[in-house]
Protein backbone atom coordinates (compact mmCIF):
# COMPACT_ATOMS: atom_id res chain seq x y z
CA UNK A 1 0.00 0.00 0.00
CA UNK A 2 1.37 3.34 -1.11
CA UNK A 3 2.00 5.66 1.78
CA UNK A 4 0.69 9.35 2.10
CA UNK A 5 2.00 12.65 2.25
CA UNK A 6 -1.28 14.93 3.42
CA UNK A 7 -0.62 18.46 2.94
CA UNK A 8 -3.06 21.13 4.39
CA UNK A 9 -3.06 24.38 1.99
CA UNK A 10 -4.97 27.00 2.79
CA UNK A 11 -3.28 29.32 -0.51
CA UNK A 12 -1.58 31.90 1.39
CA UNK A 13 1.72 33.23 0.54
CA UNK A 14 2.97 31.28 4.22
CA UNK A 15 2.05 27.94 2.70
CA UNK A 16 4.77 28.31 -0.16
CA UNK A 17 7.77 27.21 1.81
CA UNK A 18 5.55 24.08 3.15
CA UNK A 19 4.18 23.04 -0.34
CA UNK A 20 7.50 22.73 -1.26
CA UNK A 21 8.90 21.22 1.41
CA UNK A 22 5.70 18.52 0.65
CA UNK A 23 6.67 17.79 -2.84
CA UNK A 24 10.34 16.95 -1.80
CA UNK A 25 9.44 14.56 1.03
CA UNK A 26 6.52 12.81 -0.66
CA UNK A 27 9.12 12.10 -3.79
CA UNK A 28 11.71 11.16 -1.10
CA UNK A 29 9.65 8.74 0.37
CA UNK A 30 7.87 7.43 -3.07
CA UNK A 31 4.48 8.79 -1.23
CA UNK A 32 1.45 10.18 -2.98
CA UNK A 33 1.22 13.96 -2.39
CA UNK A 34 -2.58 14.81 -1.10
CA UNK A 35 -3.09 18.29 -1.57
CA UNK A 36 -5.80 19.49 0.71
CA UNK A 37 -8.19 22.33 0.81
CA UNK A 38 -11.08 22.92 3.45
CA UNK A 39 -13.24 24.98 2.57
CA UNK A 40 -16.08 27.05 4.10
CA UNK A 41 -19.57 24.87 4.54
CA UNK A 42 -21.77 27.79 5.15
CA UNK A 43 -20.90 29.40 1.51
CA UNK A 44 -24.06 28.66 -0.70
CA UNK A 45 -23.88 25.59 -2.61
CA UNK A 46 -23.08 27.24 -5.83
CA UNK A 47 -20.42 29.84 -4.83
CA UNK A 48 -19.05 26.44 -3.11
CA UNK A 49 -18.87 24.42 -6.94
CA UNK A 50 -17.35 27.22 -8.15
CA UNK A 51 -14.93 28.24 -5.34
CA UNK A 52 -13.98 24.37 -5.54
CA UNK A 53 -13.01 24.53 -9.38
CA UNK A 54 -10.44 28.02 -8.87
CA UNK A 55 -8.98 26.65 -5.80
CA UNK A 56 -8.14 23.20 -7.55
CA UNK A 57 -6.94 24.99 -10.67
CA UNK A 58 -5.19 27.57 -8.34
CA UNK A 59 -3.51 24.26 -6.29
CA UNK A 60 -2.39 22.87 -9.55
CA UNK A 61 -1.17 26.40 -10.74
CA UNK A 62 1.06 26.86 -7.58
CA UNK A 63 2.04 22.95 -7.69
CA UNK A 64 3.69 23.26 -11.41
CA UNK A 65 5.14 26.59 -10.48
CA UNK A 66 6.85 25.41 -7.05
CA UNK A 67 8.23 23.01 -8.82
CA UNK A 68 9.60 24.73 -11.26
CA UNK A 69 11.01 27.76 -8.93
CA UNK A 70 13.14 24.53 -6.91
CA UNK A 71 13.34 22.19 -9.94
CA UNK A 72 11.68 19.49 -8.18
CA UNK A 73 10.72 16.28 -9.13
CA UNK A 74 6.81 15.51 -9.90
CA UNK A 75 5.43 13.04 -6.89
CA UNK A 76 2.03 10.93 -7.68
CA UNK A 77 -0.35 13.90 -6.64
CA UNK A 78 -3.93 14.37 -5.84
CA UNK A 79 -5.77 17.31 -5.56
CA UNK A 80 -9.17 17.60 -3.22
CA UNK A 81 -11.64 19.99 -1.40
CA UNK A 82 -13.64 19.34 1.59
CA UNK A 83 -16.18 21.63 3.67
CA UNK A 84 -15.90 21.91 7.53
CA UNK A 85 -13.93 23.46 10.56
CA UNK A 86 -10.38 22.97 8.78
CA UNK A 87 -8.58 21.14 11.96
CA UNK A 88 -10.93 18.75 12.27
CA UNK A 89 -11.25 17.88 8.34
CA UNK A 90 -7.19 18.01 8.42
CA UNK A 91 -7.31 15.40 10.76
CA UNK A 92 -10.02 13.40 9.72
CA UNK A 93 -8.21 13.06 6.58
CA UNK A 94 -5.63 11.71 7.83
CA UNK A 95 -7.01 9.24 10.11
CA UNK A 96 -9.24 8.07 6.59
CA UNK A 97 -5.90 8.16 3.98
CA UNK A 98 -3.38 6.90 6.69
CA UNK A 99 -0.89 9.39 6.29
CA UNK A 100 1.83 8.61 7.29
CA UNK A 101 2.49 12.38 7.86
CA UNK A 102 0.67 16.23 7.76
CA UNK A 103 2.31 19.02 6.46
CA UNK A 104 1.49 22.52 7.23
CA UNK A 105 2.30 25.73 6.72
CA UNK A 106 3.36 27.91 9.75
CA UNK A 107 1.02 31.58 10.98
CA UNK A 108 3.30 32.90 13.45
CA UNK A 109 1.79 35.91 15.47
CA UNK A 110 4.93 37.06 16.97
CA UNK A 111 4.54 37.38 21.09
CA UNK A 112 0.88 37.23 21.14
CA UNK A 113 0.89 33.75 22.89
CA UNK A 114 -3.50 33.96 23.26
CA UNK A 115 -3.90 34.33 19.24
CA UNK A 116 -1.98 30.98 18.57
CA UNK A 117 -3.92 28.67 21.03
CA UNK A 118 -6.64 28.22 19.02
CA UNK A 119 -5.31 27.77 15.72
CA UNK A 120 -5.66 25.65 12.97
CA UNK A 121 -2.21 24.59 13.13
CA UNK A 122 -2.05 24.66 16.55
CA UNK A 123 -4.63 22.38 17.00
CA UNK A 124 -4.10 20.16 14.46
CA UNK A 125 -0.13 19.83 15.93
CA UNK A 126 -1.83 18.71 19.32
CA UNK A 127 -4.39 15.71 17.96
CA UNK A 128 -3.08 14.56 14.99
CA UNK A 129 -3.24 10.72 14.61
CA UNK A 130 0.62 11.05 12.72
CA UNK A 131 3.51 13.04 12.82
CA UNK A 132 2.79 16.65 11.75
CA UNK A 133 5.91 18.79 10.30
CA UNK A 134 5.57 22.61 10.39
CA UNK A 135 7.50 24.24 7.96
CA UNK A 136 8.15 27.84 7.52
CA UNK A 137 12.41 27.95 6.39
CA UNK A 138 12.53 27.63 2.66
CA UNK A 139 13.36 24.01 0.91
CA UNK A 140 16.45 24.86 0.03
CA UNK A 141 17.85 24.85 3.48
CA UNK A 142 18.58 21.42 4.09
CA UNK A 143 17.39 19.81 7.89
CA UNK A 144 20.87 19.02 8.75
CA UNK A 145 20.65 19.78 12.44
CA UNK A 146 17.94 18.32 13.94
CA UNK A 147 17.22 18.77 18.00
CA UNK A 148 15.24 16.16 20.15
CA UNK A 149 14.56 17.08 23.85
CA UNK A 150 14.55 13.33 25.55
CA UNK A 151 13.70 11.82 28.91
CA UNK A 152 14.27 8.40 30.04
CA UNK A 153 10.16 7.76 28.35
CA UNK A 154 9.20 5.34 26.14
CA UNK A 155 7.31 7.97 24.42
CA UNK A 156 10.60 10.04 24.23
CA UNK A 157 12.03 7.08 22.88
CA UNK A 158 9.42 6.62 19.78
CA UNK A 159 10.24 10.57 18.49
CA UNK A 160 13.95 9.20 18.60
CA UNK A 161 12.73 6.54 16.17
CA UNK A 162 10.53 8.16 14.05
CA UNK A 163 13.45 10.96 13.35
CA UNK A 164 15.87 8.89 12.49
CA UNK A 165 13.18 6.93 10.48
CA UNK A 166 12.47 10.04 8.46
CA UNK A 167 16.04 11.91 8.68
CA UNK A 168 18.54 9.44 8.79
CA UNK A 169 20.94 11.55 7.51
CA UNK A 170 20.65 14.28 9.93
CA UNK A 171 22.94 15.22 12.91
CA UNK A 172 21.01 14.76 16.21
CA UNK A 173 21.38 16.97 19.12
CA UNK A 174 19.38 15.45 21.89
CA UNK A 175 18.49 18.18 24.69
CA UNK A 176 17.35 16.92 28.11
CA UNK A 177 16.62 18.80 30.82
CA UNK A 178 17.63 17.42 34.48
CA UNK A 179 16.36 19.40 37.80
CA UNK A 180 17.68 17.84 40.90
CA UNK A 181 16.23 17.44 44.29
CA UNK A 182 17.57 20.27 46.96
CA UNK A 183 19.60 21.77 44.34
CA UNK A 184 18.41 25.60 45.52
CA UNK A 185 18.20 25.24 49.03
CA UNK A 186 21.67 22.69 49.01
CA UNK A 187 23.30 24.36 45.88
CA UNK A 188 26.48 25.52 47.95
CA UNK A 189 27.05 22.47 50.17
CA UNK A 190 29.82 20.75 48.89
CA UNK A 191 29.16 17.24 50.11
CA UNK A 192 25.88 18.29 47.85
CA UNK A 193 27.69 19.15 44.99
CA UNK A 194 29.92 16.15 44.85
CA UNK A 195 26.49 14.14 44.89
CA UNK A 196 24.77 16.47 42.23
CA UNK A 197 28.26 15.78 39.65
CA UNK A 198 27.97 12.09 40.69
CA UNK A 199 23.99 11.96 39.78
CA UNK A 200 24.71 13.95 36.54
CA UNK A 201 27.33 11.59 35.46
CA UNK A 202 25.32 8.46 36.00
CA UNK A 203 22.30 10.03 34.06
CA UNK A 204 24.41 10.93 31.24
CA UNK A 205 25.54 7.27 31.52
CA UNK A 206 21.89 6.09 31.33
CA UNK A 207 20.91 8.63 28.40
CA UNK A 208 23.66 7.17 26.56
CA UNK A 209 22.57 3.41 27.33
CA UNK A 210 18.81 3.61 25.55
CA UNK A 211 20.53 5.85 22.74
CA UNK A 212 22.97 2.98 22.18
CA UNK A 213 20.11 0.37 22.52
CA UNK A 214 18.02 2.17 20.19
CA UNK A 215 20.74 3.01 17.60
CA UNK A 216 21.16 -0.57 17.62
CA UNK A 217 17.14 -1.35 16.79
CA UNK A 218 17.53 1.50 13.71
CA UNK A 219 20.78 0.09 12.24
CA UNK A 220 22.94 3.32 10.60
CA UNK A 221 24.29 5.54 13.52
CA UNK A 222 24.09 9.23 12.50
CA UNK A 223 26.10 12.26 14.11
CA UNK A 224 24.88 12.72 17.48
CA UNK A 225 25.37 15.15 20.56
CA UNK A 226 24.00 14.68 24.12
CA UNK A 227 23.28 17.87 25.69
CA UNK A 228 22.46 17.96 29.51
CA UNK A 229 20.96 21.66 30.78
CA UNK A 230 19.46 22.46 34.30
CA UNK A 231 16.28 23.83 34.82
CA UNK A 232 12.99 23.37 34.33
CA UNK A 233 11.96 21.36 30.69
CA UNK A 234 10.21 23.95 28.74
CA UNK A 235 12.24 27.20 29.81
CA UNK A 236 15.40 25.08 28.90
CA UNK A 237 14.25 24.34 25.23
CA UNK A 238 13.05 27.76 24.69
CA UNK A 239 16.03 29.09 26.08
CA UNK A 240 18.04 26.89 23.89
CA UNK A 241 16.16 27.38 20.88
CA UNK A 242 16.87 30.83 20.75
CA UNK A 243 20.43 30.52 21.42
CA UNK A 244 21.27 28.17 18.89
CA UNK A 245 18.21 27.44 16.32
CA UNK A 246 18.19 23.93 14.45
CA UNK A 247 17.32 23.24 11.19
CA UNK A 248 13.72 20.74 12.56
CA UNK A 249 12.46 20.47 16.15
CA UNK A 250 11.43 16.84 16.58
CA UNK A 251 9.32 16.16 20.20
CA UNK A 252 6.95 14.08 20.86
CA UNK A 253 2.91 14.92 21.53
CA UNK A 254 3.38 14.29 25.47
CA UNK A 255 6.37 17.03 25.61
CA UNK A 256 3.69 19.48 24.40
CA UNK A 257 2.84 19.44 28.08
CA UNK A 258 5.14 18.29 29.70
CA UNK A 259 7.75 20.68 29.14
CA UNK A 260 4.93 23.22 29.35
CA UNK A 261 3.43 22.92 32.94
CA UNK A 262 5.20 25.00 35.00
CA UNK A 263 4.23 28.24 32.50
CA UNK A 264 1.39 29.91 32.33
CA UNK A 265 1.31 29.70 28.33
CA UNK A 266 1.29 26.26 26.78
CA UNK A 267 4.77 24.94 25.18
CA UNK A 268 2.53 24.68 21.57
CA UNK A 269 1.67 28.40 21.77
CA UNK A 270 5.22 29.84 22.83
CA UNK A 271 6.82 27.78 20.33
CA UNK A 272 4.52 29.14 17.84
CA UNK A 273 4.60 32.68 18.94
CA UNK A 274 8.30 32.84 20.29
CA UNK A 275 10.90 30.97 18.01
CA UNK A 276 11.16 30.55 14.48
CA UNK A 277 11.89 27.21 13.92
CA UNK A 278 10.71 24.16 11.63
CA UNK A 279 8.50 21.27 13.66
CA UNK A 280 7.55 18.11 13.75
CA UNK A 281 5.43 16.97 16.52
CA UNK A 282 5.50 12.82 16.62
CA UNK A 283 2.54 10.82 18.50
CA UNK A 284 3.91 8.08 20.78
CA UNK A 285 0.66 5.97 20.11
Amino acid sequence: MAQTVLLACDLSADNRAAFARAIKLAHASGSRLDILHVLDPYLPRQTLRDLEREVVDELERQLTDIREDYALPAPETLIQTVTGAPYAEIIREAHDRDATMIVLGTHRKRGQHALVGGTTLARVLSRAPCPVLTVSHSPEQAWQDVLVPVDFSLASRHTLRDVLTHFSEARLTLLHAWHLPGDEEMGSDSGYARWRERELAARRIRLEAEIDKLMEEVGDVPELELVLEQGEPGEVLIDYLRRQPPDLLALGHQDLALFGRHHPAPLIERLLADVHVDMMVCRAW
